[in-house]
C-alpha cells in the first residue's frame, strides 16, 4: 500500500486560495447589495451640502432638518398618521375588489376559450384609456368621497391582474396538465396542484404590478379630487407654501410604496422558495 504525501505547503496554499476566493465572493456580495444606495445617499449628501452651503434658499428647497421637524409636528398632531390612515383604507378596500374580481377573470378566461373570447377584448379596450380619463365621469356618478377613491384604485389595479392571471394560466405547460390527466386528478384537483402553483408567478406579478398602479392612481386621484389622504396632505401644503410638509408627504409616499413592493415581495420569495436560484433570478 502506498501512501502519497502532501508535499509541504501545498494544504495551506490550497487553503489560502480558498478563503481569497471567498473573501473577493463575499465582497462582490457586499458592493452588490450596496450599489441600489449609492444615488439615494448621493442624493441625500447634496440635500445635506445644500443646508450648510446654501445653494438654494429654503423657500425653494426646504433644508433636511426644517422636514425633519415638520415631520415630528405632523406625527405629534396626527395630521399624518389620520391621512396615512385614510389612503391605506382606500388602497385596500379598492385593491381588495380588484383582485377578487381581477385573479376570478383571469384565471377564467385562462382556463377557457370562451371565457376569454367575451371578456378580454373589452378588458383590452378599457386598459387603452389612462385611469385619470375615468375621473370626470366617475366625479359626475359617485361625486368627491370615499367611493371614488375605491373605485379607481380598483379599475387601476384591475387589468394588470386580468393579463397575468391570463398569461399565467395559459403558459402552463400541456406536459403537466396531461401529467394530472394520468393521475386521475379530477377538474378542481388539476387546478389546485397543477394549474395554480404552476401558473403562480405569473399570477403574483400581475398582484405587484397591480398594487404598484393602484398606489399611484390613488396618489393622483387624491391630488385632484380629494379633502384626505397623504396626496392631499401634499397639494394643501404646496398651496399653503408649506414645502417642508410637503417634503414630508412626499418621502411617505416613496416609504410607503417601496414598503408595499418589498413585502409582496419577500412573500413570493418565501412562497417560491422551492426553486432553483436560476429561476429565481429569471
Amino acid at each position: 500500500m502506498i501512501t502519497v504525501l502532501p508535499i509541504e505547503g501545498e494544504l495551506p496554499h490550497r487553503r489560502s486560495d480558498h478563503a481569497r476566493g471567498s473573501g473577493r465572493a463575499g465582497l462582490s456580495r457586499l458592493a452588490d447589495r450596496a450599489l441600489p444606495w449609492l444615488l439615494p445617499l448621493a442624493l441625500l449628501l447634496a440635500w445635506l451640502l445644500n443646508e450648510r452651503l446654501g445653494w438654494l434658499p429654503p423657500q425653494v428647497m426646504p433644508t433636511p432638518s426644517s422636514v425633519v421637524l415638520a415631520s415630528r409636528e405632523a406625527l405629534a398632531s396626527g395630521e399624518l398618521f389620520a391621512n396615512l390612515s385614510m389612503t391605506l383604507l382606500w388602497l385596500l378596500e379598492g385593491y381588495v375588489i380588484a383582485a377578487a374580481l381581477g385573479l376570478t377573470i383571469g384565471i377564467a378566461s385562462g382556463l377557457s376559450d370562451k371565457v376569454a373570447d367575451y371578456l378580454l377584448p373589452t378588458f383590452k379596450a378599457l386598459s387603452y384609456v389612462p385611469v385619470l380619463g375615468w375621473l370626470p365621469l366617475w366625479l359626475v356618478v359617485l361625486g368627491v368621497g370615499d367611493a371614488l377613491k375605491v373605485v379607481l384604485v380598483a379599475q387601476a389595479s384591475l387589468s394588470p391582474i386580468v393579463f397575468n392571471a391570463y398569461d399565467g394560466v395559459r403558459g402552463v405547460s400541456p406536459a403537466q396538465v396531461e401529467l394530472g390527466r394520468v393521475l386521475r386528478f379530477s377538474r378542481w384537483q388539476q387546478l389546485t396542484r397543477i394549474v395554480l402553483p404552476a401558473a403562480f408567478p405569473g399570477i403574483w406579478a400581475g398582484i405587484r404590478f397591480g398594487l404598484t398602479k393602484a398606489w399611484l392612481a390613488l396618489v393622483a386621484i387624491e391630488l385632484l379630487a380629494s379633502t384626505e389622504g397623504l396626496g392631499f396632505m401634499m397639494v394643501n401644503a404646496r398651496n399653503l407654501y408649506q414645502l417642508d410638509l410637503m417634503f414630508v408627504s412626499v418621502i411617505t409616499i416613496g416609504l410607503i410604496g417601496f414598503a408595499l413592493d418589498r413585502l409582496l415581495q419577500a412573500i413570493e420569495d418565501h412562497v417560491l422558495r422551492w426553486r432553483a436560484p436560476e429561476e429565481t433570478l429569471s
